[in-house]
C-alpha cells in the first residue's frame, strides 16, 4: 500500500491542524493505520492508532484530550486532527499501516509494513 501524508505546516502555540494520509494500492480497511512522529535529534515516536474499522483507538499519553485520529474507509484516508498544539510537538508526522486481521492498533514502530513520507508540522512559541 502506499501512503501519502499531508496538511503539516506552520501553526502558533494553540493552533490546530489537520493531518490526512491517502492510501491506494490495496484495501484500505485491511489494515490498522497509525501516525507517529520524529523531532529533530529524536526517535521516533508513537502518536495515535487506529483499527480497521476504527473500533479500537490509541494515543500516546501526551497527546490525549488534544489530537484525534478518525479514518474515512470510503476515501482511503486517514486523519490526525491537532489542536491546543505546543512547541514539543514540532516534528515530522509519518503515517503508517499494517495489516490485521483483528480490530487491533499496535503502538509499536516495528508492527508497521508501509510508510508515508512524512510531513513536517512546526509549532512557534
Amino acid at each position: 500500500v502506499q501512503l501519502q501524508a499531508s496538511g503539516g505546516g506552520l501553526v502558533q502555540t494553540g493552533g490546530s491542524l489537520r493531518l490526512s494520509c491517502a492510501a491506494s494500492g490495496r484495501t484500505f480497511s485491511n489494515y490498522a493505520m497509525s501516525w507517529f512522529r520524529q523531532a529533530p535529534g529524536k526517535e521516533r515516536e508513537f502518536v495515535a492508532a487506529i483499527s480497521r474499522s476504527g473500533n479500537s483507538i490509541y494515543y500516546v499519553d501526551s497527546v490525549k484530550g488534544r489530537f484525534t485520529i478518525s479514518r474515512d474507509n470510503a476515501k482511503n484516508t486517514v486523519y490526525l486532527q491537532m489542536s491546543s498544539l505546543q512547541p514539543e510537538d514540532t516534528a515530522v508526522y509519518y503515517c503508517a499501516a499494517d495489516r490485521q486481521g483483528t480490530e487491533y492498533a499496535s503502538t509499536y514502530y516495528s508492527s508497521y509494513e508501509y510508510w508515508g513520507q512524512g510531513t513536517l508540522v512546526t509549532v512557534s512559541s
